[in-house]
Parts: C-alpha cells; structure tokens; sequence
C-alpha cells in the first residue's frame, strides 16, 4: 500500500505543478474580487430603483466576458496575431458605423449602437483592436519606434480611430488611446526627451487654464519655467531643444483661445474642476456629492445597502462613472483600499506578464493593457474625489458597461494565455 499511497501523492503534486505553470492565480484571483465587488456595488446603487435591470445585464455581461476570456486562454497566439489586422479594421468599421443612423444618441453624444435591449459602445472594441495591431506591427522585424516612419505608422493606427471617437464626441475614450499609446511608446524604447515634452504639455495647459480662469500668471510663468530647465538639462541638439520649449510656450498661449471655442458645457466641467462650489446644483453637482460619499464613509463605512448618498439616490447614475463612492461610502476607508489594491495588483501583474513573456506582440498587449488600466482608475477616482474633471471615464471591471467589461476580461483572457506559455517554455527548457 505504500508504494502506491506514494504514487498518488507524487501524482496529486505533479497535477498541481502543472496547473501552477499554467494559470496566473494572482491575476485570475484579482479580477474575480474586483469583478465581485463591482457587481455588489451596482446591485446597492440600483437597489429598489427602476434601473436594477443593470445589474442583471451587468451579471449576463460578466458571463459573456469570462466566456471571452476562456476562448481567448485557449486560443493558439499565432492566430490572434493573425487576426490583429483583420480585427482592426472591424473596430475602425465599428466607429464608423456608430456615427451613422445606426448609432445611438446619449446625452448629446452618439457613442454607441442599440441592439435590442443591449447597447454596444465601438470605441471599447476599437481599444482592444487598435492594441491588437499596434502589437503585431511593433513585433515586426528591424522595428524601431526612434525612427521616423515607424514613429508616424504607430501614430496613425492610433490617430484614425482617436479621430473617429472625437466625432461622436467621446474625449473621455479618446484621451484613453493617448495613455495607452505612451505606455507602449515607452516600453518599446521610445526617447525619453521626447516623453519628458509630452508629459510636461497637460501640467502647462493646466497652469494656462488655471491663470485663464483665475488670473494667477505666475503659478503659470513658474510651471513653463521649469519645463524648459527641464528640456534643457537633456543636453539635446539646441534646434531640437529650443523648439520644444517653442511648443511649450505655444500650449500656453493657446489654452485661452482653445477655451473659449469649447462648447458651454465642456467650460463647465474645467471649471468645476478648480471650483465645483461654484454651481452646485449645476456642473459641480456630480463631483461635490461623489466627495460627501467617499468621506462620509469613515473608516469602516455606513453599511451595505446603507449609504445615504448611494440609497437617496443623491448622485444620477452612480453605477457607472461614479461606482467609486459605493464601496467608500458603504463599507469606507478600508473597502477604497480593497478597490485601489485590487485594481493596483491587477496593473503590476500586466506590467510582470509584459517583462516575463517572450514575444514582443505579447509584451506589447500586456504593458498596452496595464497602461489602460492605470489611466482609468487613476481619472476614475480622481473624478470622484474632484481631482479631475468628468469625462466619461469608467471603473475598470467595477462601473456598469458590457462592452467595457467583455473587452476588459477579454484581454485578461489573453494576458493568462501569454502567461501559460511562458511557463510551458520555461518548464520545458528546465527538463
């Protein structure tokens, strides 16, 4: 008997160490506790409301999605690379599409076609698809994102769809297709003076903005300064180096007449941000009750199903941009720790994926996924807590959306399949 009694056990471990090679458990365990706590979240803030149909959508949703993501686990790579083209083109026909009679009208933006009684949103198909073709293009041989015309070929596969979006108008999507491209930008070896330049850019408008509204130059005139220290201290060709600090200054000078071409409601939401006191019933409404919920919430929260501001129905569709404040509200402190943790684990399991996989259409979709996620919980919240203005930006895995949920866990899907592979390679190798 003992023999035996030793074959199952070396059996069971062996069983095990091949599921351990092949599944990401920390990624897998991560999503299914924030995509629990999204969906708890959504059931309180449609509780006894005429929109609970959300909630159950959103449970078809997250079925759909988590059947995505065992398709895309299973499916060889070579034919995802394949189908990277192909499915780009689908995502630009999307975008298309969606601005023409077949598109659906939401608050004055068509972003989305209704099928049924479902909505489909082709800007989320079109982030999946255009991380797609950016990967299997940067994964050519003799690539080099230094160079001039692989550069401007990266820059158009994201231009065409982000110019599409900008039709509808989305802006909020839209600004999701720059953070991705970034990270990507930088992962594949892009200068860094040159990243340095376009992340100098939004802190100067910002300043421009800020003196625009509030007649502050000098927070201005600072910020500008410093920038061009900064340009400087890179020690590049002087041409180069002095026409950065020439485009600088142009953002600067720009922002004021950039402001007055906005339409009333785009001033009202760059102003709420400064200043959300200033029309509380109106464009600050939003942001100053999101901030009463996520600090009311104490240490330990009021209690599911009781958060005044979530049950009172104080913030209007709260189970999409605004998800942040349930869990703050209900269960406090420590239930935004839970979200942020989650979500941060989530974000350095795709950057790990990226630096451990060994094909660069594989890195270049994981660091393109973790980049996405970031952007989107960092405005996300920062919305909620009046840090950034309100743009449409949703709660990964958390905020009411199908097609932002199906694509999410569709790329989580993929993620463990390049994470399987590297394992199998590497326990082979071993033996």
């Amino acid at each position: 008997m003992q023999p035996n009694t030793f074959q199952f056990e070396s059996d069971d471990v062996s069983l095990q160490r091949k599921v351990n090679d092949v599944v990401d458990w920390g990624l897998m365990l991560a999503v299914a506790a924030v995509l629990g706590v999204g969906l708890v979240s959504i059931y309180s803030a449609t509780f006894e409301t005429s929109a609970s149909v959300v909630f159950s959508n959103q449970v078809i949703y997250a079925l759909v999605g988590i059947a995505s993501a065992i398709t895309m686990f299973f499916l060889p790579q070579r034919w995802i690379s394949d189908l990277a083209y192909p499915m780009y083109a689908v995502g630009i026909l999307a975008l298309i599409a969606v601005l023409t009679p077949l598109g659906h009208v939401v608050n004055g933006q068509q972003c989305w076609i209704k099928i049924g009684g479902f909505t489909f949103q082709p800007s989320e198909l079109a982030k999946f698809t255009t991380l797609l073709a950016i990967a299997r293009y940067v994964s050519n041989k003799g690539f080099d994102i230094r160079t001039l015309r692989d550069l401007a070929i990266v820059t158009g596969m994201v231009l065409l769809p982000l110019g599409l979006i900008m039709l509808q108008p989305d802006t909020g999507s839209a600004t999701v297709f720059i953070a991705m491209t970034l990270g990507i930008y930088l992962w594949v070896g892009g200068d860094l003076f040159l990243l340095f330049v376009i992340f100098t850019l939004p802190f100067i408008a910002v300043s421009a903005l800020y003196n625009s509204l509030f007649d502050n130059v000098w927070w201005l005139i600072g910020i500008t300064l410093l920038a061009a220290a900064g340009a400087f201290l890179f020690r590049r060709n002087i041409v180069i180096t002095v026409a950065a600090v020439l485009m600088m200054i142009g953002v600067a000078v720009a922002i004021d007449p950039a402001f007055d071409s906005l339409e009333s409601y785009q001033q009202q939401r760059l102003i709420t941000l400064f200043e959300p006191e200033r029309n509380p019933r109106g464009s600050g409404y939003h942001v100053i009750q999101s901030m009463l919920a996520v600090g009311s919430g104490g240490a330990t929260g009021k209690g599911f199903l009781k958060g005044t501001q979530t049950q009172l129905r104080y913030i209007p569709e709260q189970w999409t941009d605004f998800i942040f404040c349930v869990p703050t509200e209900e269960f406090g402190f420590a239930g935004g720790v839970l979200v942020i943790g989650l979500l941060a684990s989530i974000i350095l399991r795709g950057i790990s994926i990226a630096g451990i996989v060994r094909t660069r259409f594989s890195s270049v979709i994981a660091i393109g996924f973790a980049s996405m996620m970031l952007y989107h919980t960092l405005v996300n919240i920062g919305m909620a807590i009046g840090l950034f203005p309100v743009m449409g930006i949703p709660l990964p895995f958390l905020s009411a959306g199908g097609t932002s949920l199906i694509m999410n866990l569709t790329l989580v899907g993929l993620l463990m399949n390049f994470y399987k592979t590297r394992r199998r390679r590497s326990r082979t190798q071993q033996q």
